[in-house]
């Protein structure tokens, strides 16, 4: 088991009822803002896709997806996504959605091989979109625009959330920050990459660390990524790579930097070509999706996900996710967290 950040003194400002009251109408203000923002409209989702057609999101190319043999199809194997990171972008081109316009949908997940903690669990529940763009769009200043309406949308559920509750007083700056992993590497070369979140997350309060996935000069990357959904490989014409990034918040009450989204604008079938290649997965380009992608049968996109009960957690000023979903955890995790005060759901 990963080791359980246990606040001292921690108290949940909210009982459990007032929370599952809170996680409500955190979800019905957030997705409306959002969806108002990006012109997305709401989608409904599979739960499971046919495994060997590329369509699973293969997260670091490490992670084993649930899956089970179905009789009516003669024991075809199905997975349980992920993500739907490369679902949404054959929606929205089945969809013939105009650039500028989008989908949206609720991405529910089981990932068996998550490291349990404060933070990650066996279930995961995200708000997944994806927008079209036309590909003169496919720009630094295009991803910090979009990143910049997603951070309003969280600000301002903040505040709905403080008219409400009065004691979860407003913390997030009014700006994000953006910052290149790149030079962030190179500011802290002696530091891991989570040491360096937490040190940037608690100076600026709300940062987009954006080249997630690409390599660094000496070889390293940032934290992984796979090589078929975001482009971490492109030069973006300022000496960096990558069209992609995180965005993370300070939270303290577990004193680190805090994860709420991922997002990228899409591969383009030139940049799938050199990341597969970079990878050595080249196999993958005879797959379904990558066969559609790489012959520009997919529309231009960028998309990415939002963790749902992350953003509750953090909003809610939860000590432990499971503060905010239900799902399993070890017996000696459930024992700790009775002991801290922290009530799981």
């Amino acid at each position: 088991m990963a080791t359980l950040i246990k606040p001292t003194g921690y108290k949940s400002i909210l009982s459990v009822k007032e929370t599952e009251h809170a996680i409500v109408a955190i979800k019905d203000f957030f997705q409306l803002a959002l969806s108002t923002e990006l012109n997305l409209t709401r989608v409904t989702a599979p739960l499971f896709v046919k495994r060997g057609i590329g369509l699973n999101d293969d997260l670091n190319g490490v992670e084993r997806p649930v899956s089970f043999p179905v009789k009516d199809m003669n024991e075809t194997v199905l997975e349980i996504v992920h993500s739907l990171a490369k679902w949404k972008r054959v929606k929205v081109t089945d969809l013939n959605l105009a650039s500028g316009f989008g989908i949206y949908t609720d991405m529910n997940a089981i990932r068996a091989d998550e490291e349990l903690d404060n933070i990650h669990s066996l279930y995961v529940d995200q708000w997944d979109w994806e927008l079209v763009l036309s590909e003169t769009d496919r720009t630094i200043p295009f991803l910090k625009d979009v990143v910049k309406k997603i951070y309003r949308c969280i600000k301002r559920t903040e505040f709905f959330l403080y008219d409400r509750y009065p004691d979860l007083a407003p913390i997030l700056p009014e700006q994000i920050t953006f910052i290149y992993a790149d030079d962030l590497q190179k500011k802290y070369p002696n530091l891991t990459a989570k040491e360096r979140e937490n040190l940037a997350a608690k100076e600026y309060g709300a940062i987009f660390i954006i080249g997630i996935g690409g390599q660094f000069e000496d070889g390293s990357i940032h934290d992984g990524r796979a090589p078929d959904y975001d482009d971490w490989i492109t030069e973006t014409g300022d000496g960096h790579r990558g069209l992609n990034g995180d965005l993370l918040v300070w939270n303290p009450i577990l004193e680190s930097a805090f994860e709420l989204s991922s997002m990228g604008i899409r591969v383009s079938p030139e940049s799938l070509k050199a990341q597969l290649e970079q990878r050595g997965c080249m196999e993958r380009a005879k797959l379904e999706f990558h066969s559609k992608l790489l012959k520009g049968e997919l529309a231009f996109t960028m998309g990415g996900g939002i963790g749902q009960s992350r953003l509750c957690m953090y909003l809610l000023r939860k000590a432990h996710i499971g503060e905010t979903q239900v799902s399993a955890w070890p017996p000696e995790m459930l024992e700790e967290c009775k002991k801290a005060g922290i009530p799981l759901l």
